[in-house]
């Protein structure tokens, strides 16, 4: 049976997240005077700085997910039910539109919007799978060397990707569609959703398989090293 302390973990920090990546792109276009490269370093800042936070505080609870995509990840190394895995996605995708509406209030703009940002294309989908492939390789790769770095780890790698991907690195489909219901910065046209969350998913899973190979290769290792 799920722990709801489990499930509220994952739906305030997904909460959080969304607030923060809405609120922090309305306030840094506000205050960036038409600079839309300075405006993004504000967003960038505000999120790498609020995952470092969540996952502090919520990883020892619920894993800090925040992320249908990571949960994915988790599901494919049977490291969570996939009954679970199925709720999880749920308050998560619930969270991260609160947290928008969250941050409509805040800044008194209309809570029901929905985004005319469009962002789609090749090279939009393509960089959404390679921001994805990343998060889940600094996640999974910082769990193995070093676990108690995944906070900051993560909160560097979503920083960096804001600025090396073409899509400004979604990563993440509940965020991707929590960010479709905003017609800020931050938002992304609800037509170009679905096939960011698709090059999401598959970015995910491109990242657990590659390290499934890596880990039996480095078991194989181990082994022939017991057993010259």
């Amino acid at each position: 049976m799920t722990s709801p302390i489990r499930l509220f973990a994952e739906f305030l920090g997904t909460l959080f997240l969304l607030a923060t990546v809405v609120g922090s792109g309305v306030m840094a276009e506000d205050l960036a005077g038409g600079n839309v490269a300075l405006a993004l370093l504000g967003n960038t800042l505000a999120t790498g700085a609020i995952l470092t936070v969540l996952i502090t505080i919520f990883g020892p609870l619920s894993g800090a997910h925040f992320n249908p995509a990571v949960t994915l990840a988790f599901v494919i190394r049977n490291e969570i039910s996939r009954g679970e895995a199925s709720i999880f996605v749920v308050v998560q995708i619930l969270g991260g539109i609160l947290g928008t509406w969250l941050a409509h209030a805040m800044f008194e703009i209309d809570w029901l919007q929905f985004s005319t940002h469009a962002r789609t294309g090749p090279a939009q989908w393509l960089a959404e799978v390679v921001a994805t492939f990343g998060l889940v390789m600094t996640i999974l790769g910082t769990l193995r060397a070093r676990p108690s770095a995944v906070a900051p780890m993560v909160g560097l790698y979503i920083a960096a990707a804001y600025w090396f991907t073409a899509s400004t690195s979604f990563a993440n489909p509940a965020v991707t569609i929590a960010r479709s219901l905003t017609d800020t910065f931050s938002g992304i046209a609800p037509a170009n959703v679905p096939t960011f969350i698709a090059a999401q998913f598959v970015g995910a899973a491109l990242a657990t398989w590659v390290f499934r190979l890596i880990d039996s290769r480095l078991s194989a290792d181990v082994d022939l090293g017991d057993n010259p």
